[in-house]
């Protein structure tokens, strides 16, 4: 169990990555972009493709970075300037990357990786310490060396969305009339916002090919909806009053996804079935806080009403 738990964190903080990027077009930028299922399977395509032909898996997560930027850059594009409706964008690039991508790996489905040096064999052979409490690996030295990946990562996200531009980005998901009224170019926002998420995504990819050890042209099928799973699940848990707290809320998000994905398999259902659950945590963590609130405002009026009664009830009134 203790080694499902330790494989189930160092997975959410690889997907954390993605979900980051799945934040910034629906967050951010307020952009229903399906691409990601595309841009997903495309970063774990190009790394493992150069991987297996020598490259440096340096080389090979950065070229996955850009790839995926190029995807949501050619998304962004048919959406400001091909006037092509946003949803309708994002799933004719994840389709046409179906086709892209086995290309990338020469007509296979899959490519393995498992006697490949990786990044993640890299971080293996650093033989970090685990983190051990009471007899217990609470947290394994690969999930520490992820946890600085994905700290960084998150500042960086952090310092650009209070950049100028990355104020025009948010901008123009709030208020896309405003901020043009401003002289801002919201098309180059969009595009810039949708850039950056896929390559976010891309590398979430790029990693994920190299941790479960081959690529694999179906791994990208429902990622927008983990992604969506990820962050709805951050901000019911954790709440987004600032900025810096929404990314590290999606962080949680992620993690708190990939243990409760890992009880289920542990509780005896199936891999098929992990779709379901999805759908189920996506649907509990949308309507439970309004039904909460709903319950708390009744029991408001309720206690109102009963206070009200009981002055009308009091002797001389």
């Amino acid at each position: 169990m203790g080694f499902a738990i330790n494989g189930a964190i160092e997975q959410g903080l690889l997907y954390a990555i993605m979900a980051l990027g799945v934040y910034i077009s629906f967050r951010i930028l307020n952009f229903p972009d399906l691409t990601v299922d595309g841009s997903f399977a495309l970063g774990g395509a190009v790394a493992a493709k150069l991987i297996l032909d020598g490259y440096s898996p340096f080389l090979a997560m950065l070229v996955a970075l850009l790839a995926g930027a190029v995807a949501g850059f050619l998304t962004g594009l048919m959406c400001t300037k091909g006037k092509i409706n946003g949803l309708l964008a994002g799933i004719l690039s994840m389709i046409g990357l179906w086709s892209i991508n086995l290309r990338i790996m020469g007509d296979s489905s899959n490519l393995a990786l498992l006697r490949e040096t990786t990044l993640v064999t890299m971080v293996e052979d650093l033989h970090v310490p685990n983190l051990v409490i009471g007899g217990v690996t609470i947290i394994t030295g690969v999930a520490i060396v992820f946890i600085v990946v994905i700290l960084i990562v998150k500042l960086l996200i952090d310092w650009f969305l209070h950049t100028d531009l990355g104020l025009d980005v948010r901008a123009t998901g709030d208020n896309s009339t405003m901020i043009r009224s401003f002289g801002a170019n919201t098309d180059r926002t969009t595009i810039i916002g949708l850039a950056l998420s896929n390559a976010l995504v891309a590398c979430s990819g790029a990693w994920i090919a190299q941790y479960q050890g081959f690529a694999d042209v179906g791994m990208g099928v429902g990622m927008i909806v983990i992604g969506l799973a990820s962050v709805i699940v951050g901000e019911v848990l954790f709440g987004r009053p600032t900025l810096m707290r929404a990314t590290l809320a999606v962080i949680g998000g992620s993690l708190v996804y990939r243990l409760v994905i890992a009880f289920a398999l542990r509780a005896g259902l199936k891999t098929s079935d992990m779709k379901l659950v999805t759908a189920l945590i996506v649907i509990l963590a949308l309507t439970l806080p309004n039904l909460v609130k709903g319950a708390m405002k009744k029991a408001k009026k309720y206690t109102a009403k009963g206070e009200q009664a009981h002055a009308d009830n009091l002797p001389g009134s």
